[in-house]
């Protein structure tokens, strides 16, 4: 149950109210943005709420228990700083939302409704809807490790213990030609080998994508041709000059943790547990079946 301020119930009591919605969005990348659904600007909090953003609430669903309270956030992009390529691009992912009630002819009289983050995030061509979540969906992610035969520590974590920043393990490139949407010849990666980077991560440090992530799907090298070919799609176009900075990959597997990263010490799977294969099988005349090791 919300207590509310006394300035804003002595407002709500008069019958005739000037009550608003506004949102204010911390991106991951630290940006803070303000929207309400007023038609002038509103400012508290060390934030400022543009008007006439296009973006429209939902009513608030909420329980007693833990289950996942949300509100819809629709809009239009008619806000300047909501671009279709950064929600194509992530910075909106995960993002923290604070909503609230404000009264708009005195700011200061204001109640915050819900805190959360935006969690499906849905577009058209001309509008988009995000779903606020409240903190209750941080109580349905899955904790602890998970038994399996691949390695389930990200490489160069604590756990890992890789160093990425060795040389042995991070190349410097530039782009040399974008021969596909997702994939490029690059200069610079020559003394590494076939598949090295594969399953790795780049990070763009200069042209329209700098600053930004991108994962490795393949990495071949054949009659010293270097080409790099990208998971997904970059949102910006890829072109000659583009730099970047990747890391080697790993597949998880207890082989490639030792021939690669001679780090088998710290190999988090578990390569021997039994398969399905172990699960299905049964009695057979040619043994197998007498307590040795399988």
């Amino acid at each position: 149950m919300k207590t509310l301020p006394p300035a804003l119930q002595a407002h709500l009591d008069e019958g005739t109210t000037t009550i608003t919605w506004c949102w204010k969005i911390t991106r991951a990348d630290g940006m803070v943005l303000g929207f309400t659904d007023h038609d002038r600007m509103l400012s508290f909090g060390g934030a400022d709420y543009e008007p006439e953003s296009g973006l429209s609430a939902s009513e608030i669903r909420a329980g007693s228990d833990l289950a996942v309270d949300s509100q819809d956030a629709q809009g239009a992009l008619t806000s300047d700083r909501i671009t279709e390529t950064d929600i194509l691009d992530g910075r909106w992912d995960n993002a923290l939302v604070e909503v609230w009630r404000v009264n708009w002819q005195a700011p200061a009289q204001r109640v915050l409704i819900q805190r959360g983050s935006i969690g499906e995030l849905r577009r058209g061509r001309m509008a988009f809807i995000a779903e606020v979540r409240s903190m209750a969906h941080v109580l349905g992610q899955t904790l602890g490790r998970a038994f399996q035969g691949t390695c389930d520590a990200a490489l160069g974590d604590t756990r890992c213990g890789v160093d990425l920043n060795d040389p042995a393990y991070t190349g410097i490139g530039v782009v040399v030609d974008p021969i596909r949407n997702r994939a490029f010849t690059a200069s610079g990666l020559g003394g590494f080998a076939n598949g090295w980077f594969a399953f790795g991560f780049l990070e763009w440090t200069s042209g329209t994508n700098i600053g930004r992530l991108a994962e490795v799907m393949m990495h071949e090298v054949a009659s010293g041709i270097v080409t790099i070919t990208l998971l997904e799609t970059p949102v910006r176009p890829v072109a000659t000059g583009h730099a970047f900075t990747v890391r080697a990959g790993c597949d998880k597997r207890a082989e490639t943790c030792t021939a690669k990263f001679a780090n088998i010490v710290n190999f988090r799977g578990f390569p021997h547990i039994p398969g399905q294969d172990t699960v299905i099988r049964y009695a057979t005349a040619d043994g197998g079946h007498e307590g040795a090791v399988l």
